[in-house]
Order: structure tokens, then sequence, then C-alpha cells
């Protein structure tokens, strides 16, 4: 992933299920955004359901592991941190995203937790949805609903740059 500027970049804080990983990876492989899995995972690289999930698509994905959230951050000092959670304040619509951004996502069961969302509480979003009705969105389902978001804000102005994505 060195050397190749992209406008954004996702990170899945221990995610847990194969299936939305691989989902996951293949909106980035579309959009060029760089995904990276922070760990411990709820499953194997190598998983026939992750890689089922990525189709054929996992030429065009640039995933790395890491080990620890604080690694990342180390080699990404100059990007934003912006992460999800269904119960911050501040809709994701209302936040002006930035070249760069990080959008850090928790896993399917727990979320981010507390003292992640405690950090920079300025850059932490949620998706709006009716909660009298629906619980939560699928992990997968909210990256892209997040990414594409982030990617409309940062491209309405743009020429053809990455439009064509």
């Amino acid at each position: 992933m060195a050397g190749v500027k992209s406008l954004l970049q996702v990170i899945l804080y221990q995610p847990e299920i194969p299936q939305n990983t691989g989902n996951i990876a293949r909106t980035c492989a579309a959009t060029q955004t760089p995904l990276h899995l922070v760990e411990p995972l709820g499953f194997r690289i190598s998983d026939r359901y992750l890689k089922r999930a990525g189709l054929d698509y996992w030429p065009h994905v640039r995933m790395r592991v890491h080990s620890c959230l604080e690694d990342l951050r180390r080699e990404l000092p100059a990007s934003r941190f912006v992460r999800f959670s269904a119960h911050a304040r501040r809709s994701c619509y209302k936040f002006q995203f930035e070249p760069g951004d990080c959008l850090v996502f928790g896993s399917e069961t727990r979320g981010l937790p507390k003292e992640l969302l405690e950090l920079e509480t300025d850059c932490v979003v949620r998706i709006p949805i009716n909660r009298a009705r629906v619980r939560s969105l699928n992990l997968a389902t909210c990256v892209g609903v997040a990414l594409f978001e982030a990617l409309r804000q940062l491209t309405y102005h743009a020429e053809k740059s990455f439009c064509s994505f």
C-alpha cells in the first residue's frame, strides 16, 4: 500500500464474521480504498467464506492486517480516525470528511470499545436509522453507507479525477 494515494481508508477493528469482511473488501476494491484489519480477527484470512464473499475481486483489494490499532496509528500519523458508533450524537451526514480520513468500524457484536470512542469525540459519528424499528445495520452495509457518503462529499466538486470509480 505504500506509495498509493487514496482519498480514504477503511479500518475494521476486530471483525468477527468473514462474510462481512469479504463484502467490505469487495466495496473497497470497487472504490480503490485500502482496507485494514485490526487483530484479533474472528476468522482466518484463508477462510473460504471470506474468500467467497469477496468473489474474484481479491487481486484488486489492498488489504493489510495489523496486530493493534496503535501500530496502525503510527503508520498513518497524518490521518484522522473517524469512528462510527450507533451511540454517537453526530450524524455522518453532518460531518465534513477530509481526504486521508480513516473510517473506523468495530466488531459486529461489540462495536468499538468505549476508550476508542472517548478519544477525539468530535470524530465519532453515527449512521442515522430508525432505532424504534431496527436495532442495528449489518457491518458491511454500514461501511458501504459511510464510505460512499465520504466519497460523495470529497468528489462532489471534483472534475473527473476520481469520479469514475
